[in-house]
């Protein structure tokens, strides 16, 4: 037969841990008792627990969102299009009129009829292509078009000039002995009939210009041009410009020599400069030197002998040179196959037209203006009302459009700088009448901006003009920051996007303010900036008012829309705090969120302080609510500022506007009191006293006080009274209604469970226990509740310590529902009264034939299936509640057989010996269970000592007795010696008894060194000496009679002695 020693309960192992108590109170109870969906607007009524919690409800979801400083991910949920920003035609260039428009088609005619030089890959060289272009443009028809370009054909073709900028040379030979040279250019345009020269039949031989020569019809001198001479040098930089006239612009070609500069010196400063050669080669140039000034000094041949030395040449055929221009090193090329020659020349080369004959140039038009005529033609066809979505246009022309507006830029002579200011001052003025993409005008920015810093200034007609396009952007973009909401929300990424570039173009403008001898800004543009931001603060919070809380409506209504509009502004300061701060501060350095922040938190002060006011004298629970939920909000902007680094909100106008909303705080604090008793009245009224689902031990009501706990602390959590005197007396008032609502709860409870009729012969109770359950939840929820109404206690509390009222309030909440689970405990323990002591008696019974194991078998099994079905419905924290009185009761039973069976075998004693092992054993469950600890103290240690004397022999018990008398001998050492006194306080007659019991280790004061006061009696024995005594005197063998016997003389002599 197997041993029950090893018993233990497999249930017992297996306790469950309930689920966390935050994840409870997060979640609405699933049972009829659950809060109903939001209540629609004005739906509370005093005294509707479930309405007034759903609408508190709402304002806690409300502060949800305002836990620390926002993300800018967080904001930003939208992609869509950005909103379409206001448009103006009349703010573009002015209208045409049909004289000026023909004069402008007649000019882009004329430019691509007449267009000279080469073009390039990306550019349309159909004439064909690009005046059907210009037909489209203009929207002339078939027979117009065609006369247009007769009369534009018999028109003088334009006189072609060559613009040529000589920048620098690199790697040229040295001809000079201290090994530099001192090179100078020589450039001018070879007609037709002199470009070519019959070669030599010798030598090949190619056209240089020659000083002095008189050879091969030299240019005429007004053809040619010169440089400065530098000296020593061998990468030259002139940077000179010059202009030649062309005659025919596909046969002509510039030719450009490069020459060594030699001076005419005498013999003796020749001989001087000996100091000066460098190397073998410098050595040869200065024999070579003296020779030539030897001639010149005397004996001198041909002219032609001492002339410069030649460095090189370039030819270049005008109809080469690209229509735009350009600018690129050439490789300089020896006049003959003889010459050795070596080194790169960079030129700027451009083909323009000096005189047009054109109506527009004969009325004095100049290219400049006739571009950008043609520019804003040209984009507006461009830019097509079809377009699909034309905020996000670049600008991109077709290759017709490019082309022609290269050939009349190039034709009108207009340097890279003015281009880029034709390109902006149309482009801008074309975004204002139909939307483009800032980053389009940015770039335009970008190379107007480093063209500037090259070429620095303008003629000033020109810069007026470009001046007013600076002060008409600004003026326009000022405009949309007024409006900032509307055209950039915060929520749309796409238009924030777009703020930027127009950020970064308004930061480009502010670049150029100190370069303007007109200056365009009559103040800073960041200080404009600031100001339409304020401006565009005010007129959008105005409307805002006016929509939402106008003020001609009675109080309560502009409450109600105070209250909406205080919530938006919140909102407003999110965005500006994550959006939009950043974005100014680092582009144009301006302090939006500051800006913004004072100004807003100024205007929504002024309002609630005067709303205040009005609805002070007409305070109603209504009001009350609606005050609340305005000062939550208020305080939420307040704590937005103190929670940003470096802010101080002693200094705002919502500083002191606490003060106020006091009254309306006491009176919803009173509300909330009795509503929460409403509240928790419904949810038992309704609770079934069963668990909510599979997951979870407590009764429907016990999630809906848990919630309503919970949202309690969070109001006050948000609340954050600054007030100290006054957030200590609302604190306390608060945590004394939540003590009082939770002990309202555990006595609905109470009579709940009582209500209920019970099943006969069931022994755990299902509801008890779903009570018992919710009484450990609700002291959990509570005391959590209770330790989050902390308030501020000034400079004299300690932080992370608990006011004192508070303290003790939580402390004696805790007591009573201790006190409250014991005694659901003891009324759930006390049905399993009867079958314990039926199980007890089972086990003193059982005759001596049954092993132990067999005779306690079944009191184990009841015990088992009974804590089977209480860890089932038990946390376990009650249902070590539950163990620890079981535990008491199975060994008041035990004693209790013990007292009713004397005179029995000491078989009878070990039979309980085991069986009180087997229950600790039991009740353990290898640390699962009670500790061993609690399971051996209190009852176990009387019970354990009765069974261990009834198990020993007389003389066991003998030896026992005065085992026990020695211990009563105190080990200590006393003065004076020990006085037992008995007393006792009698009310009736109001006066104290004392009876003085013994005295022991008195002083010896008589000569027989004995102590002798008088009614001194010796100390009765200690229990476990009584114990051993009664052990001995229920033995029947003479040995335990005989000292029995002799006790009790003894003990008569001792009091009969004096």
């Amino acid at each position: 037969m197997s041993t029950l020693l090893e018993i233990k309960s497999s249930v017992l192992r297996q306790v469950q841990v309930c689920p966390s108590f935050r994840r409870r109170m997060e979640e609405e109870p699933a049972s009829g008792s659950a809060d109903p969906p939001e209540p629609t607007a004005g739906a509370w009524k005093p005294g509707d627990g479930v309405e007034f919690f759903a609408q508190m409800r709402l304002i806690l979801k409300k502060g949800e969102g305002r836990q620390g400083l926002p993300c800018p991910e967080v904001l930003l949920r939208s992609s869509s299009p950005a909103p379409a920003e206001p448009v103006d035609p009349s703010r573009g260039l002015r209208t045409l009129s049909q004289e000026e428009v023909d004069m402008l088609y007649e000019e882009a005619l004329y430019t691509v009829l007449h267009r000279a030089g080469t073009m390039g890959p990306d550019q349309v060289d159909d004439e064909e292509a690009l005046l059907s272009y210009l037909q489209q443009v203009f929207g002339t028809g078939p027979e117009e078009h065609a006369a247009a370009v007769e009369r534009v054909k018999k028109a003088k073709a334009p006189t072609y000039a060559l613009k040529v900028s000589v920048m620098r040379a690199k790697n040229l030979l040295a001809k000079d002995p201290n090994g530099f040279s001192d090179p100078y250019c020589m450039l001018g345009i070879l007609p037709a009939s002199g470009a070519v020269r019959e070669p030599s039949p010798h030598k090949e031989q190619r056209f240089s210009f020659r000083k002095g020569s008189k050879r091969g019809g030299p240019l005429p001198a007004k053809c040619i041009q010169v440089t400065e001479v530098k000296s020593s040098t061998l990468n030259p930089v002139w940077k000179e410009h010059f202009l030649f006239e062309i005659e025919d612009v596909g046969t002509d070609q510039l030719h450009l020599d490069i020459w060594d500069h030699d001076d005419d010196v005498s013999l003796v400063e020749a001989c001087r400069k000996l100091n000066e050669v460098i190397g073998l080669k410098g050595v040869s140039r200065y024999f070579k030197q003296i020779v030539k000034s030897a001639r010149a000094n005397g004996t001198a041949g041909p002219t032609e002998d001492h002339t410069d030395d030649f460095l090189g040449c370039l030819n270049i055929p005008v109809r080469e040179v690209p229509v735009a221009g350009e600018d690129r090193w050439f490789k300089l090329e020896p006049r003959s196959s003889a010459s050795r020659v070596q080194g790169d020349c960079q030129l700027i080369l451009k083909l323009i037209t000096t005189q047009r004959d054109t109506n527009m140039s004969q009325r004095g038009r100049s290219g400049f203006l006739s571009y950008l005529l043609l520019l804003n033609r040209l984009l507006q066809f461009e830019h097509r009302a079809e377009e699909p979505n034309s905020s996000s246009w670049r600008g991109e022309l077709s290759g017709p459009a490019a082309t022609v507006l290269c050939l009349h830029g190039a034709q009108s002579n207009l340097s890279a700088l003015q281009l880029a200011v034709l390109h902006w001052q149309v482009s801008s003025r074309h975004h204002q009448t139909r939307t483009l993409d800032y980053g389009y005008l940015l770039g335009l920015l970008e190379d107007l901006q480093a063209h500037w810093e090259e070429a620095g200034s303008l003629p000033q007609e020109q810069e007026e003009g470009l001046a007013d396009s600076f002060s008409a952007f600004s003026e326009f973009g000022l405009q949309l920051l007024r409006q900032l909401r509307d055209y950039f929300p915060a929520t749309n990424s796409t238009a924030v996007y777009r703020l930027e570039l127009l950020l970064k173009c308004l930061g480009k403008l502010q670049l150029f303010q100190p370069s303007f001898e007109i200056c365009p800004f009559e103040t800073e543009l960041n200080m404009d900036i600031a100001a339409a931001l304020k401006r565009g603060n005010r007129e959008w919070f105005d409307k805002l008012l006016n929509t939402q809380s106008p003020r001609e409506q009675p109080g309560p209504q502009r409450l109600a829309g105070l209250i909406k509009l205080a919530d938006t502004i919140y909102e407003d300061l999110q965005s500006c705090y994550g959006i939009y701060a950043s974005l100014f501060h680092s582009i144009i350095k301006v302090d939006f969120f500051t800006l913004t922040f004072r100004q807003l938190e100024r205007l929504v002060a002024e309002e609630a302080w005067v709303l205040t006011e009005e609805l002070s004298p007409k305070m109603t629970l209504e009001v009350a609510l609606g005050l609340f939920e305005l000062y939550l909000t208020l305080a939420d902007i307040q704590r937005f500022w103190s929670s940003i680094p470096g802010r101080d909100s002693r200094s705002l106008a919502l500083a002191g506007i606490h003060a106020p909303f006091l009254p309306a705080v006491k009176l919803w604090l009173q509300v909330l009191r009795d509503q929460t008793k409403w509240r928790l009245q419904g949810a038992v009224d309704v609770d079934t006293l069963e668990p909510m689902d599979a997951s979870s031990k407590h009764s429907s009501s016990a999630a809906t006080a848990s919630l309503c706990f919970s949202h309690i602390q969070e109001l006050w959590a948000c609340l954050a009274w600054p007030d100290p005197a006054q957030a200590q007396t609302l604190g306390t008032q608060l945590s004394q209604d939540l003590c009082e609502a939770a002990l309202f709860y555990t006595e609905l409870l109470r009579k709940k469970v009582d209500a209920q009729p019970g099943a006969a012969g069931e022994a755990v109770s299902e509801p008890l226990c779903v009570v018992l359950n919710d009484v450990e939840l609700l002291r959990k929820a509570a005391g959590q509740a209770l330790r989050g109404l902390a308030w501020p206690e000034g400079a004299a509390g300690l932080e992370g310590t608990l006011p004192r009222p508070l303290l003790s309030c939580t402390q004696a909440l805790d007591e009573d529902l201790q006190r409250e689970a014991r005694t659901v405990t003891a009324h759930l323990t006390s049905k399993m009264v009867g079958d314990v002591r039926k199980y007890v008696q089972h086990v003193s019974l059982s005759p001596d034939s049954i092993q132990n194991d067999e005779a306690v078998a079944p009191l184990l099994k009841y015990l088992d299936e009974k804590l089977a079905l209480l860890n089932a419905s038990l946390v376990k924290e009650n249902l070590n509640r539950v163990l620890e009185a079981l535990w008491e009761l199975l060994l008041q039973a035990i004693l209790q057989a013990l007292g009713a069976n004397r005179d029995v075998s000491a078989d009878f004693y070990g039979r309980f010996h085991f069986t009180l092992e087997a229950l600790v054993n039991f009740f353990h469950a290898e640390g699962q269970g009670l500790p061993l600890e609690s399971l051996r103290d209190g009852s176990y240690k009387r019970l354990e000592e009765e069974l261990r004397l009834h198990q020993c022999s007389t003389r066991e018990c003998i030896e026992q007795y005065y085992l026990d008398k020695l211990k009563q001998r105190s080990m200590e050492h006393n003065r004076f010696g020990r006085l037992s006194v008995r007393c006792h306080y009698e009310a009736a007659e109001q006066r104290l008894a004392v009876e003085v019991l013994h005295a022991a280790d008195l002083l010896p004061l008589d000569a027989n060194v004995r102590a002798g006061p008088a009614g001194l009696t010796p100390p009765p024995p200690p229990p476990a000496v009584r114990s051993a005594l009664r052990m001995l005197e229920g033995r029947p063998n003479k040995e335990a009679q005989e000292f029995v016997k002799r006790l009790r003389e003894l003990e008569k002599y001792m009091e009969a002695d004096p």
